[in-house]
């Protein structure tokens, strides 16, 4: 009996298009593939509290969340790796330090402060391009995480952080002050002039969580693929047989990428499929 094959899929930018789009040949690509014995995980750094709805229904065998924190297969959780209290404490006196506005994942919810809610909803109405005056300031748009309130938040559960800067260089100043013990990367939210990124312990990423999964199936890791569009999918490509990046991905992504597919937009997912005989044309 052959062996089983597996794709790791990242969300944004790859499964979901501008926070509210999924492709149909999307949804078909992953559905036919595991109808034919494929397994298929999500491999986001979101939440799993925070995955769209309309990304969940399409049906995975598991998903790595939280940038690799966390990892389930079905109801069997395989990877949970919170941060330790002290460092989520250092994080948040850095922020605070800095300026810096941030927000802090758990694996079932995302927490920030009024004042970064705020400022997340403005940028997503940006880029997502609904200006609606109907909408209350506070209203977060489509696609931006559904916040809770940061003082409810249990610090012994924060598996990862996120920051927003009017600066472009916070991610270069975070990784120098903060490489010792954090993986520091840049994030995806689309930001005028300003950066982003995302702060998980050093040592786990997805790729980390990825070498959990494929040791609990016992599937080579020449069997597995891996498709994302950020740089949070860079451990990914290199732990995967096969590491492809979408063709709305940053340049220099591609470039660490064993190949490139189509964009999100046009069956990015379908059409890797496809090359890789997951699915027939």
């Amino acid at each position: 009996m052959p062996a089983p094959r597996i794709a790791f899929l990242d969300v944004d930018g790859t499964i979901l298009d501008h926070g509210k789009t999924i492709a149909g040949s999307t949804v078909e690509a992953i559905r036919s593939a595991r109808a034919a014995g494929t397994l298929i995980y999500l491999s986001t750094g979101r939440a799993a509290g925070d995955i769209h709805p309309g990304v969940a229904a399409i049906g995975f065998d598991g998903a790595i969340t939280n940038g690799g924190a966390y990892a389930t297969s079905g109801d069997t959780t395989i990877v949970a790796q919170p941060m330790p209290r002290d460092a989520v404490e250092r994080l948040m006196a850095y922020f605070e330090t800095h300026g810096i506005l941030s927000f802090l994942q758990t694996n079932e919810a995302v927490y920030a402060s009024p004042a970064v809610q705020v400022a997340v909803a403005g940028y997503m109405r940006q880029w997502l391009g609904t200006h609606s005056e109907r909408d209350e300031p506070q209203t977060a748009p489509q696609g931006a995480p559904r916040f809770q309130d940061l003082e409810t938040i249990d610090l012994d559960a924060v598996a990862k952080a996120v920051f927003i800067s009017e600066a472009s260089d916070t991610v270069a100043r975070a990784t120098t002050d903060l490489g010792d013990r954090f993986h520091v990367v840049p994030g995806s939210m689309p930001l005028p002039g300003g950066s982003n990124g995302e702060i998980g312990m050093r040592g786990i990423t997805k790729g980390s969580a990825i070498v959990a999964v494929l040791a609990h199936h016992g599937i080579d890791a020449s069997e597995a693929i891996g498709i994302g569009d950020s740089w949070n999918d860079v451990e990914m490509f290199d732990v995967c047989g096969v590491g492809i990046a979408m063709g709305n991905a940053p340049d220099e992504l591609k470039r660490l990428a064993d190949e490139v597919t189509t964009s999100v937009r046009d069956d990015g997912i379908w059409n890797a499929f496809v090359l890789h005989g997951l699915v027939s044309a």
